[in-house]
């Protein structure tokens, strides 16, 4: 039987962050490798607690990869990446959640914790529903431009990389191409219309990847930069969350995820030059994961299943008709 924290549990580490007598607690949506709550305080303040344990932690033990601390697509969780990249993205200028209180000793719950302040603004996604967002969309762009400009000692997870940890390739568009083959394979055996299209999507992979000018790694990406990953202040300030999975990367892989998911707004978070054939062979390899990710979830106890259940519906159309000859820095969905 999974465990996820209640109120009783979380009130300790709560009242030492804070000071105050925790009221109410809510698990939020949409976490699927940690726990993620909400917490009401005695004066109507709020906090997010961030827990990781196995019991917070969704993904089948198959399904996580696990290529040592550096590997850019390792299975993204922990108290230590989080700190890594907060770190990092602090340093830039990046809006991130302030701590509040940290702890992987444990003293007091049995998983390693971070507190943070609450946003008191809406996720991106929803705002975008309402209108376009030039306030925040510009400054969420300059952002990103700030991070693709970050310095990249090596490939990799940004804590891990910047404690000394290497990988052995150093080629990022290798990683995508070897990666994307695994995750059409996994696919394909669970997906018959997918595996209809096995050899033909394999193909097309290699192709991309032939076009590709090697090039040496460039920047700092978020990973998984949707709408639903950036929180608004009041005064329209984005703050990025969900950021475990940041690494040392070329941002067209940044770009290529936030495409999928900011559809007709994407262009507006690009500011600085974008190579084509990376997006293009960057764009089919987000689309199978998109398609893998949301299956193997699908094989354990996610909650939402219907929503993961859509992601992969939809990225498996988008792949199964991904024209390699069709330029991609436009948007099509």
């Amino acid at each position: 039987m999974r465990r996820t924290a209640d109120l009783s549990e979380l009130t300790p580490v709560v009242r030492a962050a804070t000071g105050r007598r925790p009221v109410a607690a809510r698990r939020l949506a949409g976490g699927s490798k940690k726990g993620v709550y909400r917490v009401r305080l005695d004066d109507t303040g709020t906090v997010v607690v961030y827990l990781w344990r196995p019991d917070e932690d969704f993904w089948p033990a198959t399904a996580r990869r696990d290529d040592g601390p550096a590997d850019p697509f390792a299975h993204a969780s922990g108290l230590r990446l989080f700190a890594g990249a907060h770190r990092r993205l602090s340093a830039l200028g990046v809006g991130v959640p302030e701590i509040v209180l940290r702890d992987e000793r444990r003293r007091w719950i049995d998983a390693d914790v971070v507190i943070v302040r609450d946003i008191p603004g809406p996720s991106l996604e929803t705002l975008l529903r309402h209108g376009p967002q030039p306030v925040t969309m510009d400054v969420l762009a300059k952002a990103l431009e700030r991070m693709r400009r970050c310095p990249a000692p090596a490939i990799g997870k940004v804590g891990p990389v910047e404690s000394g940890a290497r990988i052995g390739e150093t080629r990022c568009e290798r990683l995508v191409y070897e990666r994307a083959l695994v995750d059409l394979r996994d696919a394909a055996r669970r997906e018959p219309r997918l595996a209809a299209a096995e050899d033909r999507l394999a193909a097309t992979l290699g192709t991309l990847f032939d076009r590709v000018v090697p090039r040496p790694p460039a920047g700092l990406v978020h990973g998984e930069l949707g709408g639903d990953h950036v929180l608004v202040r009041p005064d329209g300030t984005p703050v990025l969350i969900d950021i475990e999975g940041a690494m040392y990367f070329d941002p067209e892989w940044e770009h290529a995820f936030a495409r999928i998911r900011f559809g007709a707004d994407h262009p507006r978070l690009v500011r600085g030059p974008l190579d084509e054939a990376r997006l293009r062979c960057y764009a089919l390899a987000e689309h199978l994961s998109l398609v893998a990710g949301p299956l193997r979830l699908l094989d354990g106890d996610i909650p939402d299943r219907a929503g993961f259940t859509a992601i992969a519906e939809y990225n498996l159309a988008a792949a199964l008709a991904f024209d390699p000859d069709r330029p991609v820095s436009t948007v099509d969905n």
